[in-house]
């Protein structure tokens, strides 16, 4: 089955003299299970791509059909339905709200879910120690190294069982030591059967999927598989 499905989708912006193109007729499929990497220099057309995979823009022609539903034309309610229940969202800023413990930042997407109360606790613990962090559960983000209020980002992103793991530049504010971490987990992940999907702009985090998708001028120039993955 295919997660994500791009037909000749292309996404235009303003009009008469200022009509900038970002995507010129992209084709392509993305399978469950996969780890796919996007790359591709500014103004490539990757961010457009990642935001009409995400759910968070439409195509101006063409279709996207996500878990075989065509979305292209859906109304915005639906679109916010789907993000919220089948997509997880990995950003390089961890957008956590700092009054919240973190058991209670990864409760957030079940609350508006409306899973139950006693529900949302548990999945939002489990979710943390499958992460290592059962030991800063209630902890705030400034009392968590950068590596760890990510790892709390991860563990928000999959509390909900999503179809689709959408991760924008992940370890662009951490660390080597501790992207080499965050990378463990996305293969961890991946392995566990997740679909992921990840916009990076660094050859090192890209390899670790198993297929890159370089962009350039709204165009997917090169589809190529990682070796030994």
């Amino acid at each position: 089955m295919n997660v994500i499905e791009l037909d000749n989708v292309s996404k235009v912006y303003g009009a008469g003299d200022t009509t900038v193109s970002a995507l010129a007729g992209v084709s392509t499929v993305v399978p469950q299970g996969a780890f796919c990497a996007i790359m591709g220099a500014s103004g490539s057309g990757k961010s457009t791509a990642m935001n009409l995979i995400g759910c968070l823009d439409r195509p101006t022609t063409g279709r996207y059909l996500f878990d075989g539903q065509d979305v292209t034309s859906l109304p915005n309610k639906d679109l916010a339905s789907i993000r919220n229940r089948k997509i997880g969202f990995v950003f390089q800023q961890f957008y956590l709200l700092q009054q919240l413990s973190a058991v209670e930042n990864v409760m957030l997407p079940l609350v508006y879910a409306k899973v139950a109360p006693e529900e949302r606790r548990q999945r939002a613990v489990d979710a943390l120690e499958r992460l290592g962090l059962a030991n800063r559960l209630n902890n705030r983000p400034n009392q968590l190294s950068g590596g760890q209020q990510q790892r709390v980002a991860i563990a928000r992103a999959i509390v909900n069982k999503p179809l689709l793991l959408l991760a924008d530049e992940p370890t662009g504010a951490l660390d080597s030591r501790t992207t080499e971490e965050v990378l463990t987990i996305f293969k961890e992940l991946h392995e566990a059967g997740n679909t992921i999907v990840m916009v990076t702009h660094e050859d090192n985090v890209a390899e670790r999927a198993e297929r890159v998708l370089i962009f350039r001028d709204g165009l997917i120039i090169d589809d190529r598989r990682n070796p030994g993955r």
